[in-house]
């Protein structure tokens, strides 16, 4: 069975003139070759493809994969990270991990807490900022928590992202609005122990790797696991796995997300405790970095006792399990 690999490839863009927050979700090469080896390894025969531009020009030439393992991000709107799955929709090839509909609805992460909250799953009281003229409107408790509405690996979020007055909150949003050129996503500053929880498969198949908790040291950025402290997390972050029954109620709420919004084959959900102890949905990264040194999924996987290997060999045994339907 022959698999294509598509990725957007951080050097690409770097070299097309991007800066390094803009591409930091994209992937470094030693992600690919760690992917592509592992693959490999299972059985399968494996192309490079790159990123859309590529998977474009490469389907108009004929090209064809029976499956494509879609670790590709996009650049440009909500609708970034569907535009591979979008096209390969278009010519019937099948992909791993999530489809267009859910690709795009959770990258919104105002849109995923509407759907959360309708669900019936505890998620942080929430309001989205669309314009400066949307901020006088907001009538939540402080302290708050501010954050683009549409970004991943922490982009926006800093010391600053905690917001305790009206002064604070005019400022911090403007900023925001400004920077990331999209809404900001106001919630409730929930006090609690921050969780990330891991999920391979697909529906009821769906099943919880473990929990890590997420603790900052002396060192870090307080109050958050921000922007920059993901990417120190070497220096400023302690991942513990984490089985009491606190953090099997984030399992709990986790897998209900999973299925609720739909995500397949595997991922993250991070979740943080209110101050009654209760774990509260946060967001849902259902195309989860898969750097095996780096990435906070295999990270946890390695925690929990889960190779690499196996990681990936679950992802895949979800996504076929499509072809057979």
């Amino acid at each position: 069975m022959k698999i294509g690999i598509a990725y957007d490839l951080r050097e690409d863009y770097l070299a097309e003139g991007y800066g390094e927050e803009e591409t930091a979700e994209f992937d470094r090469l030693d992600t690919i070759a760690a992917i592509e080896s592992t693959l490999q390894g299972l059985g399968f025969e494996t192309e490079r493809i790159g990123n859309i531009r590529k998977l474009a020009a490469r389907l108009v030439a004929g090209d064809r994969w029976d499956m494509v393992f879609n670790i590709a991000e996009g650049l440009k709107g909500f609708g970034r990270e569907a535009q591979v799955p979008a096209l390969l929709d278009a010519y019937d090839i099948p992909y791993t991990f999530s489809d267009p509909l859910v690709l795009s609805l959770t990258l919104h992460k105002g849109m995923t807490q509407h759907v959360i909250h309708d669900l019936g799953i505890p998620t942080p009281e929430f309001a989205v900022v669309e314009s400066p003229s949307d901020i006088d409107a907001v009538r939540l408790p402080f302290p708050l928590f501010a954050k683009p509405v549409a970004e991943g690996t922490g982009k926006g979020i800093s010391a600053a992202s905690k917001i305790t007055t009206r002064k604070d909150l005019d400022s911090v949003c403007r900023r925001l609005l400004k920077a990331f050129d999209q809404p900001v996503l106001l919630e409730t500053f929930m006090p609690g122990r921050e969780f990330t929880v891991g999920i391979t498969g697909t529906g009821e198949e769906a099943a919880a790797v473990g929990a890590i908790e997420v603790l900052l040291n002396k060192d870090a950025e307080p109050g958050s696991y921000s922007y920059t402290n993901k990417k120190k997390f070497e220096e400023y972050v302690d991942y513990r796995l984490v089985t009491d029954d606190m953090a099997r109620k984030a399992v709990e709420v986790s897998l209900a997300a999973w299925c609720g919004l739909g995500c397949r084959d595997g991922g993250r959900i991070d979740l943080r405790a209110d101050a009654q102890g209760v774990p509260r949905f946060l967001e849902v990264n259902p195309l989860a970095g898969l750097n095996p040194d780096i990435s906070d999924l295999p990270i946890l996987c390695n925690l929990a006792g889960m190779s690499y290997q196996e990681l990936i060999r679950r992802i895949m045994e979800s996504a076929l399990k499509r072809l057979k339907k």
